[in-house]
């Protein structure tokens, strides 16, 4: 009966509301002032509303400028950046629900939490290593038992850390550690998965990369200058300083700078071209011929626009067109990331996921946007943009046996003869 199964649940395990009062006896530590003694020391004059301004704007241009050195570094470097980002947000999540049920002495739930984080890191990374790095790992016999195992040793090493969680329930405290449980995989989802699309989005060409990112950074910046100087009107409970007047500012801004850096970058072959692993120098190489994409093209401007700006065509980049799409994500979309981390933080009764960084919170505050993005830049491309790849269809025609192989040979030489190229070819030859 339902009292019976009431009566068990609470012999067995704690009622959902006996834990959700617990989890509130247990608050988590108040946020602190972070700020670094100097700018404490050189803003003491200032009023709190504009020494909040003065140490996000100096630390948001730090943070630009670390960027552009990482850019600087080249594909390697930002993808071991991306990866240090995915642990220390993974971190600050993990950390708050160990807070929040840190009095129950859940056993194994950090332990168990870093194993899935490597479990799933090792499916992700092993993939793209096979996917990218086909003909290193062909030379190399180790890597190739790996790749060809890949995806069993990815789902037993899963299965060893399911089974971990299993013998560690504790009869006192099943319905908490099956939340954590949760609370560990959904932190996966959220973090890891959408971390490893942003190297997918990388080695599309570093174009793809730097102008998202680009456009969140932006719409955060513009977005705060137009609600701190102009805004009045809130725009959701959730984020009680957000106003519309921000909301609006930032788009336009976003969208227009979206066009200026894509029309910028999209004249260098280092932004523009595939990341691609060179096995000769064992390096990567972003050397190519830009596609049509990134070719100055004519196009006609509307009839209404002509009268105003008094012009009939315009040379833009084909980019640029989907430069927009981008930073309109950016703007109008990207920002319920943040609205979704605020409701998140509201619900646990904190400021910020940390206090990494001054004025700003912990890291996970300032990518909340970000890893949204990220997954609307890599089903936009697959969407819209990525075709056929040759090279991957040679790498995967390689490894067949050579009978397989002949007999794609010989479909391939009666295709091109029925159609006439393969004539026309050894003509020409």
């Amino acid at each position: 009966t339902d009292e019976e199964s009431e009566t068990e649940a609470k012999v067995d395990g704690e009622t959902a509301s006996d834990s959700e009062s617990r989890a509130e006896a247990a608050p988590l530590s108040a946020s602190t002032d972070d700020t670094p003694e100097v700018l404490n020391r050189a803003l003491s004059n200032l009023s709190s509303r504009w020494k909040n301004w003065w140490v996000r704007g100096i630390l948001t241009l730090a943070m630009i400028a670390f960027f552009f050195i990482i850019i600087y570094l080249g594909p390697m470097v930002l993808m071991i950046i991306v990866m240090c980002v995915q642990i220390k947000c993974f971190h600050e999540i993990i950390t708050i629900g160990y807070n929040v049920y840190h009095s129950y002495d859940l056993p194994w739930f950090r332990t168990l939490s870093w194993y899935f984080l490597l479990c799933v890191n090792y499916f992700f990374y092993g993939e793209t290593v096979t996917d990218y790095f086909f003909t290193l790992v062909q030379r190399e016999e180790p890597l190739r038992i790996l790749s060809k195992y890949h995806r069993f040793i990815s789902f037993t090493l899963y299965l060893i850390g399911f089974c971990m969680f299993v013998l560690s329930l504790v009869k006192k405290h099943y319905r908490l550690q099956f939340y954590m449980f949760g609370w560990t995989h959904v932190t996966l989802l959220i973090v890891v998965t959408q971390s490893h699309l942003v190297i997918h989005n990388l080695f599309e060409g570093m174009i793809w990369f730097i102008v998202p990112i680009s456009c969140v950074i932006c719409n955060d910046i513009m977005a705060y200058m137009f609600g701190f100087f102009f805004g009045r009107t809130p725009l959701i409970k959730l984020s009680p300083k957000k106003t519309w007047e921000g909301f609006i500012g930032g788009f336009f801004a976003t969208v227009v700078f979206g066009l200026l850096l894509s029309y910028v970058m999209s004249g260098y072959r280092c932004f523009v071209c595939p990341v691609e692993y060179n096995n000769d120098t064992n390096s990567f190489t972003v050397d190519c011929e830009p596609s049509d994409l990134f070719r100055l093209q004519e196009y006609n401007i509307p009839e209404v626009i002509q009268s105003v700006i008094g012009l009939t065509t315009v040379w833009m980049y084909p980019f640029q067109i989907h430069s927009i799409a981008l930073s309109t994500f950016a703007s109008l979309i990207g920002p319920f990331g943040g609205f979704f981390a605020s409701g998140f933080k509201r619900a646990f009764k904190i400021k910020d996921f940390a206090n990494t960084i001054p004025g700003h919170g912990g890291i996970m505050d300032r990518f909340d946007c970000q890893y949204l993005m990220a997954t609307f830049v890599n089903v936009y491309i697959a969407s819209f943009i990525r075709g056929p790849n040759p090279s991957k269809l040679i790498q995967q025609f390689l490894t067949l046996r050579p009978d397989q192989q002949l007999h794609i040979f010989n479909t391939l030489r009666s295709h091109l003869a029925d159609k006439g190229m393969l004539t026309v070819a050894t003509e020409d030859e």
